[in-house]
């Protein structure tokens, strides 16, 4: 009698059997022998309180590679931590009056269970948390190293600050100039703050990333405009009448684009620009701007949208080729003093900001670039600048050269002028890590007005946070803590000040990788250093990614890591995400999946009957509440339904929805399954026989292996399980048969139960058991395919008549080369284009095509 497979009771006995057997904790070099190592990784989560899936399909995949790797010999590490710093922890203390620790703890609990269920290949022996004081002391004990190297220094700069929260704020975190949590109006302030030299780096990780093959070509293209290097000319502009006090030599600027000099029309400086806080000292009017600036915010996104402001300065300064014209020098809200010089000039008929400002503005529009075939005479450009390729033209010497030679000669005459020279620049700016948080990394360094800057000791480290703060008051709880601000110098014993500000939350995430390998030896670092694959969502592909390969090349620089690459990930995925529709209440407010429900093609809330409206399909996010938690999906269906589902509805690294429907599907899938393995007797397996049938049958399941074997190690899950579904069919359309293809369905049973593992885990240990196969099929090697039953038997060729296709046969391999030919001129869509017509000679390519020549 058929049984139904429980995957309720299955999957809880198969964890608690791999728990039992510590079945996939990584052996250490020595106990791996010659096996190869692959050290597989899913950026960690954030402890936010409830997985939903779009975690289960990030964890699902890597757990793909980690079961097929162990399964291919490999010595596997697969482990799984917790980024657990953070701002919303503190929101948490501030709006339930818990400590930011026991919120967090008791999100990583619930998470940890949640993930257990999945079936995940963990090594749940190596797992910690960024909020474990043993990792945080080891983080400050590798910040003062870097330090000590000059890698990290402190300097006054330009922040967002938020005046109700008090705390700086990330260009993102600044919408429409207002803060994101508070709503306050943003202020820019001057604050001294902790940098990490991650310029020094700029060439190396450029150069680098270029080389990182088995990265997707989008992130690395990313990470190079990130980092930003252009070639081109610094050079300063000198004043036509009185100069400025302490600008005397002129103003500075940097440009990639000197071979438009003589297209300049003015000058425009950074508001920050130190020439423009000097004239603003004296000017309401300009400091007036200036906050008008400030409001818009500072990221580039933000300062690319709003209209393009300036104020004249009333300052002229000298064009370098023309001593008969002068240039008027703005203060222009798009300059940024973060890049370059914070001062650029302006050649409005070939840059598009350039040119939104010179129409607002009245200003010189003369264009250079002459596009191919444009007349010089009525060549000219109204709103949109020309940015393309072409000749110089209105440009004295350059006139007739190509861009890039038109470059070359105004740098050197630059050069020869004195005014400047050729330099490279970058866009990458040194990483600012200060955070006025409480619930982060202490910074571990000491204030004393005699000593200055010093290092807490390191057999203080860590250096922990108090437990005992209050959240009752705006801002950093640190500042105002009546005794761990204040502490004696290590240097001198008198009074000082602990840092209160806390490191940067990227501060944990890019080095956490290294702890996993190892809390601190070296050998073992080094052996499974790189990360083999590294899986997570293409959102962290810029800063998450270039702050860990920043760190990657400190820690080796500072004794703490052998990789003299310094790249952490040799391979990367970065996998799509799981959608749902969304839905809101009659009052507006967002509702989760489980509240509402359809009756007769409509939407209506459970709790109220209220009609609901039925949003956009958009990205699993707690603020829409379109989650699906994958308990209630355990609960109904099993983890092997959600894994299943989530790695079958499309390419893996593109967005799948997920539906109910879509569940439902793969829950019955997981019985059609379970139907071949309970079908099959309960008797040794007899061989595979050798008639045409059995033949057939186990050239079918061979290939299947192969095939799936080669799309997960090219990350073409969905293929993987699209073949899985054309396997099932066939074994399960050869019950159908008598015995004799009895061994052959035993031997593809065996086969499937051993290419479900990274799929569908506990299922697959289900079926192994059914069929009395030796211990874990989690443990059982990958099964080999024959060669000789992947060799087909017949061969597809074209069929041509005077060079056209006309059809196409299929025929055996061993056919001679007359019946071939015969096959050809009797295949239907063929013989109709020969009928009546003289055949001269058939030409066959044999395993390719078939050509007939006709008159």
């Amino acid at each position: 009698m058929a049984t139904r497979y429980d995957p309720q009771a299955a999957e809880s006995r198969w964890r608690a059997a791999w728990d039992a057997a510590d079945l996939f904790r990584a052996k250490s070099p020595a106990e791996a022998g010659d096996a190869p190592k692959a050290y597989v990784l899913e950026m960690f989560p954030y402890p936010s309180g409830r997985l939903h899936m779009g975690h289960v399909r990030n964890y699902a995949m890597g757990d793909v590679v980690a079961r097929h790797k162990r399964a291919n010999g490999y010595n596997v590490l697969h482990p799984m931590g917790w980024d657990a710093f953070g701002m919303p922890a503190e929101n948490a203390a501030m709006q339930r009056g818990v400590h930011p620790g026991k919120w967090t703890y008791e999100n990583i609990a619930a998470m940890r269970a949640q993930l257990k269920k999945l079936g995940l290949s963990l090594d749940w022996s190596r797992e910690f948390a960024t909020c474990d004081p043993e990792y945080y002391g080891a983080q400050q004990a590798l910040f003062l190293k870097m330090m000590e190297k000059g890698l990290v220094y402190r300097k006054a700069s330009k922040v967002n600050w938020d005046p109700v929260d008090n705390t700086v704020l990330a260009n993102e975190q600044v919408v429409d100039g207002r803060g994101w949590r508070s709503g306050a109006i943003v202020e820019q302030r001057e604050l001294t703050q902790w940098f990490f030299r991650i310029t020094d780096y700029a060439d190396d990780l450029l150069e680098q990333v270029r080389k990182l093959d088995r990265w997707p070509e989008k992130v690395r293209t990313m990470q190079a405009n990130w980092i930003g290097r252009s070639e081109g000319l610094q050079m300063r502009f000198e004043f036509s009448g009185d100069a400025p006090e302490g600008f005397e030599s002129g103003v500075e600027i940097f440009t990639t684009r000197p071979d438009t000099l003589f297209g300049a029309s003015f000058i425009a400086l950074s508001p920050d620009h130190p020439l423009t806080l000097q004239l603003a000292a004296g000017n309401n009017a300009l400091t007036h701007f200036r906050a008008e600036c400030a409001a818009v915010g500072t990221s580039e996104e933000a300062i690319e949208k709003a209209p393009k402001l300036g104020f004249d300065t009333g300052l002229t300064v000298q064009h370098p080729f023309d001593p008969e014209r002068t240039l008027p020098v703005w203060v222009a809200n798009f300059v940024l003093m973060g890049y370059g010089t914070g001062a650029i000039f302006g050649c409005p008929a070939h840059d598009q900001r350039d040119i939104e400002f010179a129409r607002k503005y009245g200003l010189d529009v003369t264009p250079v670039v002459l596009p191919p075939d444009a007349a010089a005479a009525s060549f000219s450009v109204e709103d949109d600048a020309y940015t393309g390729i072409g000749t110089l033209f209105n440009s004295g010497f350059l006139d007739g050269l190509a861009i890039d030679d038109a470059k070359r000669q105004a740098v050197a005459k630059i050069e020869s002028l004195g005014l400047g020279e050729g330099k490279v620049n970058y866009r990458l700016r040194d990483w600012g890590v200060s955070r006025q948080r409480y619930w982060g990394c202490p910074i571990p360094v000491i204030h004393c007005a005699a000593c200055g800057i010093v290092p807490v000791p390191a057999s203080e480290l860590p250096l922990r946070l108090p437990d005992d703060v209050a959240f009752d008051k705006p801002g950093n709880p640190l500042d105002r803590h009546p005794t761990w601000k204040h502490t004696t110098c290590p240097s001198c014993a008198g009074k000082a000040v602990r840092e209160t500000d806390t490191l940067d939350t990227f501060v944990d995430s890019s080095w956490y990788w290294a702890r996993f390998a190892s809390p601190d030896d070296m050998a073992e670092r080094a052996y499974w250093l790189p990360v083999d694959q590294y899986v997570g969502g293409v959102e962290h592909a810029v800063l998450h990614l270039l702050y860990a390969r920043f760190f990657a090349r400190a820690m080796r620089d500072v004794g703490e890591l052998d990789l003299p690459s310094g790249e952490p990930f040799a391979g990367l995925f970065t996998q799509g995400m799981v959608t749902h529709e969304t839905y809101k209440a009659a009052n507006g407010d967002w509702l989760e999946p489980s509240e509402v429900a359809n009756k007769d093609g409509a939407w209506f809330e459970i709790a109220t009957g209220a009609p609901a409206h039925v949003g956009p399909i958009e990205k699993m996010s707690k603020s829409k509440k379109n989650t699906v938690d994958p308990d209630a999906i355990i609960q109904a269906f099993g983890a092997d339904t959600a894994r299943w589902f989530v790695l079958s509805d499309s390419p893996p690294e593109r967005d799948v929805e997920w539906t109910q429907s879509g569940a439902e599907g793969a829950a019955r899938f997981v019985q059609r399954i379970w139907s071949i393995f309970d079908g099959l007797p309960e008797t040794a397996a007899p061989a595979p026989g050798t008639d045409a049938a059995s033949i057939a049958l186990r050239k079918a399941s061979h290939k299947a292996v192969a095939a799936i074997d080669k799309t997960i190690n090219e990350f073409r899950f969905n293929s993987a399980v699209a073949g899985i579904h054309e396997w099932v069919s066939v074994l399960k359309k050869a019950e159908g048969d008598t015995g004799a293809t009895l061994g052959a369905r035993f031997e593809g049973a065996s086969m499937l139960a051993r290419c479900l593992v990274p799929f569908m885990p506990h299922l697959a240990e289900s079926c192994w058991e059914r069929l009395g196969g030796d211990g874990f099929v989690s443990a059982a090697a990958w099964p080999t395919p024959d060669p000789a039953l992947l060799e087909d038997d017949s061969v597809t060729m074209a069929v041509q008549v005077n060079g056209k296709r006309r059809g196409e046969i299929t025929v055996s391999k061993a056919l001679a080369k007359d019946a071939v030919e015969a096959a050809a001129h009797a295949e239907p869509d063929v013989a109709a284009f020969l009928e009546g017509k003289d055949i001269k000679k058939t030409i066959v390519v044999p395993g390719r095509i078939v050509n007939i020549v006709v008159a």
